[in-house]
């Protein structure tokens, strides 16, 4: 019995202790949905649109690389500022194309 039960609570220290990583990046699941968005404007042709959620996703993304190390975060943290530099400039097919490559590397995070 003494056995079983500590294997009862192995078994959920181990579950516990490694539910973060289950559990994703709350600051990357953002910058994802953010940089989706601006896919999705840039591609409608609204690079002013776009550009503020291009912002958004910088800022959930940098966050995100005060928490951890991840070249891919780096990779999609890079793109962003293309987007949004293009943004600046009214590029919306830009804005688009650099979000979506910023939202494949920041799934390669999770």
């Amino acid at each position: 019995m003494k056995t079983f039960m500590g294997l009862i609570i192995a078994g959920a220290a181990v579950m516990l202790l490694s539910a973060p990583a289950w559990a994703g990046n709350k600051h990357v699941d953002e910058a994802i949905h953010h940089a989706k968005e601006a896919v999705e404007h840039g591609k409608a042709g609204h690079a002013d649109v776009g550009l503020k959620h291009a912002e958004g996703a910088l800022k959930h993304a940098q966050a995100a690389q005060k928490e951890m190390k991840n070249p891919h975060l780096d990779e999609g943290v890079k793109h962003l500022e293309e987007a949004i530099d293009h943004g600046k400039q009214g590029h919306a097919d830009a804005v688009a194309k650099h979000a979506d490559t910023a939202v494949m590397h920041l799934s390669e995070v999770k």
